[in-house]
């Protein structure tokens, strides 16, 4: 894991540089696996009843996408972006709702940045079966969202709390569930944790 950290760096500090991994970095997962279907978020139920066009069938997935440096960087400078620009707040305090997902102007809660991020990213030409809206618990056990970027060198992770862009093992959160990579309104279980923690709906 040292080698595969000593690689990114060099490959975040510059954006220039190839990227050298060793195969012994090979031996740590870096990428999430899927553990079987699961319900999806209430908020991102309805959020997929007012935007239909945005959780559709994705298509048989492939495979994460190869991460180049332009990708990389493009990565970097979205999170950097929305993080700075959006003020953070609650869906009661913006909305008089405990629990709303949509598209932010200016505020917006942890979910509101995913949804943003994930938009630009798509923008940019990224495919929406790597920009995968993820549920995790801090360690804490508070809920709470963040995006996963697939990549052949692992899985990324844009966080609104967070102004670096990391590996999903080095968060520190437990990861609960996720967008399935092949339909936008599926979601796919990851690990441990409770549903309810995460406002989950049961059909």
């Amino acid at each position: 894991m040292h080698t595969h950290m000593q690689a990114l760096g060099k490959f975040a500090a510059a954006c220039g540089l190839a990227i050298t991994f060793s195969t012994a970095s090979m031996a740590t997962p870096t990428n999430l696996v899927a553990a079987g279907n699961t319900n999806p978020p209430i908020g991102h139920y309805e959020f997929c009843k007012n935007y239909p066009d945005e959780c559709t069938s994705l298509g048989r997935d492939s495979g994460p996408m190869a991460l180049t440096r332009k990708r990389w960087a493009t990565m970097l400078e979205v999170n950097t972006r929305v993080n700075q620009s959006i003020r953070p707040d609650t869906d009661l305090n913006i909305y008089g709702v405990e629990e709303l997902w949509s598209y932010p102007r200016s505020v917006g809660d942890c979910e509101d940045y995913v949804l943003l991020k994930r938009h630009m990213l798509m923008q940019q030409g990224f495919s929406p079966k790597d920009l995968l809206i993820t549920v995790v618990l801090q360690p804490n056990g508070d809920g709470h969202a963040v995006l996963t970027v697939r990549t052949d060198y692992g899985d990324y992770i844009l966080d609104n709390m967070r102004g670096d862009v990391r590996l999903w093992s080095e968060t520190g959160y437990t990861f609960i569930k996720r967008q399935s990579p092949e339909h936008a309104a599926r979601w796919t279980k990851l690990g441990p944790g409770s549903a309810s923690k995460v406002g989950a709906i049961n059909n």
